[in-house]
């Protein structure tokens, strides 16, 4: 097929290279300029690099809404538009211009997940599995009907860093499917619109620890915001104190959500939970912290003494 490639980061560059690998005629990517954001600087495998090594024409743009691209488009007389982590909707102009029209690949199990870094938000909710859908692009941002989807299970100790890892190696094999489906002839499957849920972009303030929440889903947030995603924090004694490692603890502690409360094991125990005064429920276990300059620390050589408080703000 005689295909444009609109995508970025590491998500990009993995469907650019399967294009590439399956034999198809790429004439056209599209690709965002690098950027500062905490989010887009992990992931970053450069689709741009990846085209010019291969001869391809390479647009950078923001936003798809100007006269150049889309004559360049036009020009380019496509069967198939790919896209994988365009940051920005495409409009219809765009997207219904190839024969095929554009085929989108995300990392979620549409119709849940819509949006933005769905597997931090699987993990933290506590989905049993995610995955990788393949759908055609409409009017509504990852609404279009589903041609393909895969699905791994998410185990008791994973990271969203596992998670990428492994979804990430799904979206080739995907993406060429995928394309020989809509070759040949598939049958599309409407999104339940009744199990959709859209969820924005993260920022510093998603990472921050509310101690008020059940004890399982900050041990998850934790989970969610491993390295090298911005880390799960609160403040401590007016600095912030990031927590690589924590579990639920054994014990039932009762007191204040955010008391710096008793070792356990190799950890020290922080009361949280909504019903944390009832002294009914676990608390956090810390296991490793990281200061802000960088200092990563077992949490009972962190915390000497016992008292005080982690907040949500210096």
């Amino acid at each position: 097929m005689r295909v444009a490639m609109f995508g970025y980061q590491t998500w990009g560059h993995r469907t650019l290279q399967a294009l590439i690998d399956a034999g198809h005629e790429v004439a056209l990517v599209v690709t965002h300029p690098k950027s500062d954001h905490a989010y887009e600087r992990i992931w970053a495998d450069s689709v741009a690099d990846l085209a010019e090594a291969n001869g391809i024409r390479v647009l950078l743009r923001n936003r798809p809404d100007d006269d150049e691209l889309l004559a360049e488009l036009k020009t380019a007389e496509l069967d198939l538009i790919v896209a994988n982590n365009w940051r920005t909707w495409l409009p219809p102009e765009i997207f219904d211009l190839p024969r095929h029209g554009t085929l989108n690949i995300h990392d979620s199990l549409l119709p849940s997940y819509a949006g933005f870094s769905p597997l931090i938000w699987a993990l933290v909710n506590g989905e049993p599995e995610v995955g990788v859908t393949a759908h055609m692009m409409d009017g509504e941002l990852d609404a279009g009907d589903i041609v393909l989807q895969r699905a791994i299970p998410v185990g008791p100790a994973d990271t969203t860093t596992d998670l990428f890892h492994r979804t990430v190696d799904l979206i080739a094999p995907i993406t060429a499917e995928a394309i020989r489906l809509i070759e040949t002839g598939y049958t599309p499957v409407p999104q339940d619109r009744s199990k959709a849920s859209f969820f924005h972009k993260r920022a510093a303030r998603d990472s921050l620890i509310d101690w008020t929440w059940p004890v399982e889903d900050i041990e998850r947030l934790v989970r969610a915001q491993s390295d090298p995603y911005p880390n799960a924090f609160a403040y401590h004694r007016g600095e912030e104190l990031r927590i690589t490692k924590a579990s639920v603890s054994r014990g039932n502690y009762g007191g204040t959500p955010g008391r710096i409360f008793i070792k356990e094991d190799d950890g020290v125990v922080i009361v949280a939970g909504p019903a944390a005064r009832r002294g009914r429920s676990p608390g956090l276990l810390v296991e490793r912290v990281r200061t802000a300059d960088g200092t990563e620390s077992a949490a009972g050589d962190y915390f000497t003494t016992m008292g005080g408080y982690l907040t949500d703000r210096p």
